[in-house]
Formats: C-alpha cells, sequence, structure tokens
C-alpha cells in the first residue's frame, strides 16, 4: 500500500488537544470526494501540532509548532488562522520550502510558498466598513482599535478610504488586544461627539467596549471588522446586539446553499461550512493537481487551481490561485451583517 499524503494541521489558538479541530472535518470532506472520483489515489493523513500563539500566546510557541510538521514529513500545512501568527509563519514556509495555506485576514501573510484563504482582510474590510457608515450618512466616526499589528493595519486603510469620501476619524483609543474594561476609552471616544463608532481588531476586547457603551446609553451606529463572527459562539452576539460586522458568508451564494442543504446544516453553521469547505477544496485540490507527490509538487498544484464556485461571499465571488496570485478568493467575498436578537442578518449594500 502507498504512503499517505501527509497534511500538517497547524493550530495557533490551543496549546495543546484537543483545541479546535472542527476545521479537519471539512478538509476530510474535500479529500474524501475527490478520492471517490478518482483524483485522489490514496490516504491523505492529517498531522496535528499546537503553539498558542499571539496575543495570547508566544511567536515562538508557532515556530515549534510550524517546525514539528515540518520535520513530521507534511507536504502541505494548514493555518494558522490568526493574522499576526500568519506574519510569523510566511517566513517559515519561505525558508523551508514548504507550500503552506493560512486562513486569516493579512494579506500580507503571503509569499512564494505562502498561500491565503482570506477569512477576512485588514486591508478590504475597513474600505467596507468606511462605505457602510457613509451610506448611513455618518460622517464623524470614531475608532476603537487593538494595539496590535491587526489593528493598526485596519486603522490605516480605513484612514485613506475616509480621506476619500469625505469622513473625518474624530477620535481613536487603542485597546490592549486582551482588553477587559474599556471605560476611559470610551468616554474618549464619545467626547468628540462621533456619528458612528468602529472598532477594529481581533474581537476580544470588543464587548469591554460594547458594555461602556450601552452603560453610557449612546445609541447611534456601531460596527466592527470580522471580529463580528465571534457572535456565533457563546452569548458574544447579546453583548454585540444592533452591531453591523463584516461575514463571509451570504444568503444569496448559491455553492453554499447546496451545501447546506446536502449536509442538512442549520442557519447558524453557514460560516463554519463556508469557510471550511473552500478551504477543504483548496487542500483537495491542490494535492489533486500536484504534478508530482512532492512539497514542490504541491505548491505547483495550489497555482493550478482555478475558477472554483466559493462557498463564501456573495454569488460569483471565485476560489483559486495563480503563479504569482496567493489570494484565493476573489469578487465580493465580504459581506456586511448585523447581529439581531442572536441572529446574523445581512445587510443591503447600498
Amino acid at each position: 500500500m502507498a504512503a499517505p499524503l501527509r497534511v500538517g494541521m497547524l493550530n495557533d489558538m490551543a496549546d495543546g488537544p484537543p483545541g479546535p479541530v472542527d476545521i479537519e472535518r471539512w478538509l476530510r470532506l474535500c479529500v474524501d470526494e475527490l478520492t471517490a472520483a478518482g483524483r485522489l489515489d490514496r490516504e491523505v493523513e492529517f498531522v496535528h501540532a499546537f503553539g498558542l500563539g499571539l496575543p495570547g500566546g508566544t511567536a515562538a510557541a508557532v515556530e515549534r509548532a510550524y517546525a514539528e510538521l515540518v520535520a513530521k514529513d507534511a507536504l502541505l500545512i494548514v493555518g494558522p488562522a490568526i493574522g499576526d501568527n500568519a506574519l510569523v509563519a510566511t517566513l517559515l514556509a519561505e525558508r523551508s520550502r514548504t507550500p503552506t495555506l493560512n486562513w486569516a485576514g493579512s494579506e500580507r501573510a503571503r509569499g512564494e510558498y505562502m498561500f491565503h484563504l482570506q477569512v477576512g482582510s485588514h486591508e478590504d474590510e475597513s474600505l467596507l466598513l468606511a462605505r457602510h457608515l457613509a451610506g448611513l450618512g455618518a460622517r464623524r466616526i470614531a475608532v476603537a482599535y487593538d494595539r496590535s499589528p491587526i489593528g493598526r493595519r485596519h486603522l490605516k486603510f480605513l484612514q485613506d478610504e475616509a480621506d476619500i469620501l469625505g469622513q473625518r476619524i474624530v477620535a481613536t483609543a487603542g485597546l490592549s488586544p486582551l482588553a477587559e474594561d474599556a471605560q476611559r476609552e470610551t468616554d474618549e471616544l464619545i467626547e468628540a461627539r462621533p456619528e458612528a463608532v468602529l472598532y477594529l481588531g481581533l474581537g476580544l476586547a470588543t464587548p469591554a467596549l460594547a458594555r461602556a457603551l450601552t452603560a453610557r446609553s449612546w445609541a447611534g451606529p456601531r460596527a466592527m471588522n470580522t471580529a463580528g463572527i465571534r457572535g456565533y459562539h457563546g452569548d458574544y452576539a447579546a453583548v454585540v446586539d444592533g452591531w453591523a460586522y463584516v461575514d463571509m458568508h451570504s444568503d444569496g451564494n448559491r455553492t453554499l446553499a447546496e451545501l447546506r442543504e446536502r449536509l442538512d446544516l442549520r442557519p447558524s453553521a453557514a460560516l463554519t461550512a463556508a469557510k471550511g469547505y473552500d478551504l477543504g477544496r483548496l487542500v483537495a485540490e491542490g494535492l489533486a493537481r500536484a504534478p508530482e507527490l512532492t512539497r514542490e509538487g504541491v505548491r505547483e498544484g495550489l497555482e493550478q487551481v482555478k475558477w472554483l464556485a466559493a462557498a463564501e461571499g456573495r454569488e460569483g465571488t471565485l476560489l483559486g490561485f495563480g503563479v504569482h496570485d496567493r489570494g484565493a478568493l476573489h469578487g465580493r467575498y465580504l459581506v456586511m451583517r448585523q447581529w439581531q436578537a442572536g441572529v446574523s442578518v445581512e445587510v443591503e449594500e447600498g
């Protein structure tokens, strides 16, 4: 029997098992689909490494987990999921010449060997948010942002787009990415008399900001980046009720609708299904299209993935790479939604 193809799973959100391993379900689904179609002729084995990365852990933990997967002979590594850690792993992918597919938000986490499925975007989300607020008539914006590469990157692109749209950022307040209290920062933002408040960052500090705004009876438009997808878990949605946010799935996406019907998935599972299925197809197609079963071959195989209908984004979003193209999603892959009474509701553009 032929030796299995090894795919490494780099988990940067836990320091050991079990950790969040649901993503493997989707990779296995897509691998099995291509195996059944005769396009993969040997077993695919998933091997895991854990390293709690930034902001709660360290970059060194990510480096150790990545090295572990390289040593385990992974042909392809999947992860990290957090933008700060994807930047760390990009250098490692180039150094080890190991094709790697991160599913974070930074377009800087790309290279010859680092491929990127955009689960959000530090660069594109702020443009969508600025335009969303402009559509509401908000010209004076106050911004709370994480003091991290993620938060600062979002803020830069927000400022650039606000200048174009004639909006003014009247106040900014930097937060620790792990902040549990934001009363002082919230006072600073409100004192500037904004017409809207934005949060930009990883999302762990958003509840502190949301509670402080509620305590001060501030009822203007509130929005955040893809940090809002945390509302699918726990009581987060209740805390940020009424907030608009950037998501990755649309109710009108036919690929996602067909997947949900086939697997009988509830509406609250739509985001997980969309990103998981897109990530799984990229992995499976990269392996199936590899001209040789080496790391160089898998890198070339990923480059040959073209024009798949994405489950993420609005209808018509495409999935694929190219020789100098490392961003998987093409088209309107970001979607404005809003938390209303615990339910994510799509917001019509325009």
